[in-house]
């Protein structure tokens, strides 16, 4: 199994001063559930080199057995610090792509040409796209074969409007996730916020929340493991 999960470049939280970047739990928990399953990954990002991490997902509070296995895990850091840019990548060479969340997709991989590409391409290859939290956002151009949005009548999930309130970025955001996935089609779903809730509707897996993050890979590893996207 081949898998590019896809990380963002973007450390600027709005016109807040404050920083974001991706969130570390949604990082860590898929690269595990992965890696210990054998698969072979490969991390990239829009500029490559080393992502920005949200502090906010360092915090304390927001720590997680996946978190202090990453902390203390060299190999997986410096994995990390050489993301690959994207432009290097075709997409053939994988068989599926995880997109881990944070607030900086909204900026950059949800506009970034290159990202809407690689899922327009893996998705009509018969293959499985994963996002979770606030990176199923980056869906929001994205196109099936035929042109319609990618989301149209599936069932999907994100990053909740009552989390993104919770949090006290619905008017710092670009755009709010639920609200876009809703606009494009998508049967959106969710569960209580900061429960784990997945959906999967066939190649399509998303993710509500952070606490999604593992689920959503043993989802998307369930597929691979099934033969979807002639993964080995």
């Amino acid at each position: 199994m081949k898998i590019l999960m896809v990380l963002t470049s973007h450390d600027r939280l709005g016109d807040t001063g404050k920083k974001t970047g991706f969130w570390l739990e949604e990082f860590a928990a898929p690269y595990y559930v992965l890696a210990d399953a054998g698969a072979e990954l490969t991390i990239a990002s829009p500029r490559g080199g080393q992502p920005p991490l949200d502090p906010k997902s360092d915090a304390p509070d927001a720590q997680t057995d996946d978190t202090a296995r990453f902390k203390a895990d060299p190999a997986a850091q410096a994995a990390l610090a050489h993301s690959v840019p994207l432009a290097e990548l075709r997409a053939d060479a994988f068989d599926a792509v995880f997109y881990p969340g944070g607030h900086g997709p909204l900026w950059d991989l949800a506009e970034d040409p290159k990202s809407i590409a690689l899922i327009e391409q893996v998705y009509a290859a018969g293959k499985p796209v994963a996002a979770v939290c606030h990176a199923p956002g980056v869906l929001r151009h994205v196109r099936a074969p035929g042109g319609a949005k990618l989301v149209a009548g599936k069932r999907v999930t994100g990053f909740a409007d009552s989390e993104e309130a919770a949090v006290g970025l619905t008017d710092v955001v670009p755009f709010l996730v639920e609200d876009v996935l809703k606009a494009n089609g998508g049967r959106y779903t969710k569960g209580a916020d900061w429960a784990s809730h997945v959906e999967t509707d066939g190649r399509l897996i998303t993710g509500q929340n952070p606490a999604s993050s593992k689920a959503a890979a043993e989802a998307l590893l369930g597929l691979l493991r099934a033969g979807v996207g002639k993964a080995a």
